[in-house]
């Protein structure tokens, strides 16, 4: 298989994974979508593409990988605390769903080689996810912001949530903004993304993912400034800027952040708390606390959970919660390790985007958008291969037989 079909083909199977992790509930739409179609379309994307991966990899070369060996490692007390069937199929469902993920990203790891090009499938897939987010804007402006949803976007043709849009464009803005400081992009092109998306992410009001993005830039550019002329730039003028903003619209920053709520209810988040202090106090057997109680829909006694660790604690428990940290670690560990460049300052990003997001947003324990970042955030930590040395006049020759001279 050619070279270039074969990187179509692998940019195909990227974008079939992201397209698994859009989810089957969400906002109201224009045209109401059926649950069940919805989920049809997003597994039918994942069978894709792990059949696509097989049938580009067909020998099954892996390479080997930490984070993808931890991922199914969690596999372990999923399957553990979902064979009871008193929790119903669908955590059965689920796991075979996290196994299917798992096992592509496996047939993936052939053509991680710290290298790019993940991240520009990455940016096209979700900033066409975003795309659409605008045109149902454009369409259905009422419906797009709703009134129970206090007027933040939502999707009006896909049913996306704001949190989930505001994650997009804040994944979206980071690493284009990344690969322009690294000169892997024009400006204008990156224009043409960043803008957009800005616009997209402050539509949403969603604050952890304008904090995961300012934040996650922060210390990607800060990994950058000490061999990068254009990060030192970017840093002060983003300094500056971010001091007179804060100067001329404190109160207007202020209205957004607190997006019309009181001060008890922010100071609670928004309820989520007193979920997670009745989540804590339940009642658990040594069974529950230690492989939890089976993959399900990330919410207890029907509230959402909205806390990765949280949720992961109470379908996966304490196992769970260790793998989960692990791979955290692992990959905020090798981060550090590798010498500064642009694949390593992305990953630097995604890593740090991804820990801030999961303590208001769940998706860590089971295939979602937040594993496809970190998934890619390994791809760009993994060392290339060493070239092959050429040979040199003392290098020994290979003597060729009498009859092959001929």
């Amino acid at each position: 298989m050619r070279a270039d079909h074969t990187s179509k083909v692998v940019g195909t199977v990227w974008g079939l994974l992201a397209l698994n992790t859009l989810g089957s509930a969400g906002a109201r739409t224009v045209v109401a979508i059926p649950r069940s179609l919805i989920q049809m379309v997003t597994m039918g994307a994942l069978v894709a593409a792990f059949a696509l991966a097989l049938a580009v990899n067909p020998r099954a070369r892996i390479r080997p990988s930490a984070f993808v060996f931890l991922l199914t490692l969690l596999l372990v007390p999923s399957v553990i605390a979902s064979v009871h069937l008193e929790v119903g199929f669908g955590a059965l469902f689920r796991c075979f769903r996290l196994a299917l993920f798992v096992g592509t990203l496996w047939l993936l790891s052939r053509w991680w080689d710290g290298g790019l090009t993940f991240v520009r499938h990455h940016i096209r897939m979700y900033f066409a996810v975003l795309v659409l987010v605008a045109v149902g804007l454009a369409v259905a402006p009422g419906t797009a912001m709703p009134e129970y949803y206090g007027g933040r976007l939502v999707g009006a043709l896909w049913p996306l949530t704001p949190p989930q849009i505001g994650q997009y464009a804040a994944v979206v803005i980071g690493l284009t903004v990344l690969l322009l400081l690294g000169r892997r992009t024009s400006g204008a092109g990156a224009a043409t993304v960043i803008v957009p998306s800005l616009v997209l992410l402050a539509l949403t009001h969603t604050r952890t993912a304008t904090l995961g993005l300012v934040i996650g830039l922060v210390l990607a550019i800060g990994s950058l400034v000490l061999t990068s002329s254009a990060a030192r730039r970017f840093f002060a003028w983003s300094v500056l800027c971010a001091t007179v903003a804060a100067v001329v619209f404190s109160s207007a920053l202020r209205a957004w952040f607190l997006r019309g709520q009181s001060q008890e209810n922010f100071s609670n988040l928004t309820g989520r708390a007193k979920v997670w202090d009745a989540l804590l106090s339940a009642p658990r057997t040594a069974g529950e606390t230690v492989f939890g109680t089976g993959l399900g829909d990330k919410s207890f006694d029907g509230l959402p959970i909205d806390n990765s660790w949280l949720a992961v604690y109470h379908e996966q428990g304490l196992i769970g919660v260790t793998i989960v940290a692990a791979i955290i670690i692992v990959l905020g560990g090798v981060a550090l390790l590798r010498p500064p460049s642009l694949p390593r300052a992305c990953a630097i990003f995604l890593i740090s985007y991804c820990a801030l997001s999961s303590y208001t947003e769940v998706g860590l324990g089971d295939a979602s958008a937040y594993l496809l970042h970190l998934a890619l955030a390994a791809s760009l930590l993994v060392a290339p291969a060493p070239a092959a040395p050429l040979p040199t006049a003392d290098s020994p020759r290979r003597r060729i037989p009498r009859w092959a001279r001929r």
